[in-house]
């Protein structure tokens, strides 16, 4: 039987543009969100870091001094149209319809919830022991439900603000949270 991994999800700091439903849009990180990034990291053992390739990632990753490699599958869900507006001037019925069922109502030529999942079920599947992931916070809970078997609403349970780092210790068949810090 294989060992157990340790993974070390951290979200990106607090954006320059905060409310704004920023899936793939670029958008830069605050010094104070780079710098909560790493007073969370610094908390935590880890021998690699892999990060989203978008730019709020990136940043608040390279921060941490360490060696980054990034990877796509660590993306934000893809808003579509939705991407960096403010959600107060979307269609409130459509954007009720995606918060009840992200996979069935997903954004106007965005992408679904079961695809954040698969490709993030995938991404996790290749950490070994003892890495930092640097993402988004769509993708953190993709990996919560993929990982710990929690459906969509059950993973907005969580309040997983910007910096905030959620431990998993992941074995072949399960997964347990073993640390959540803000």
């Amino acid at each position: 039987m294989s060992s157990a991994r340790t993974v070390h999800l951290l979200r990106h700091g607090a954006t320059v543009r905060p409310g704004l439903l920023l899936g793939h849009v670029a958008v830069a990180v605050t010094p104070q969100g780079i710098a909560d990034c790493i007073r969370v990291a610094a908390g935590a053992t880890f021998t690699q870091v892999v990060s989203s390739d978008l730019s709020r990632a990136a940043e608040c990753a390279a921060a941490l001094g360490a060696p980054v490699r990034h990877d796509a599958r660590w993306r934000e869900l893809d808003f579509g149209a939705w991407d960096g507006r403010d959600p107060t001037t979307l269609p409130s019925d459509a954007l009720a319809a995606f918060w009840r069922d992200p996979d069935q109502a997903p954004p106007p030529d965005g992408e679904r919830w079961s695809a954040l999942i698969a490709r993030v079920t995938a991404a996790l599947a290749d950490l070994p022991d003892a890495t930092l992931v640097v993402t988004h916070g769509g993708a953190l809970r993709a990996a919560l439900a993929s990982a710990c078997g929690f459906d969509a609403r059950q993973v907005w349970a969580f309040d997983l603000p910007c910096a905030a780092m959620v431990t998993l210790r992941i074995w072949p068949d399960s997964a347990q949270i073993v640390g959540l810090r803000t």
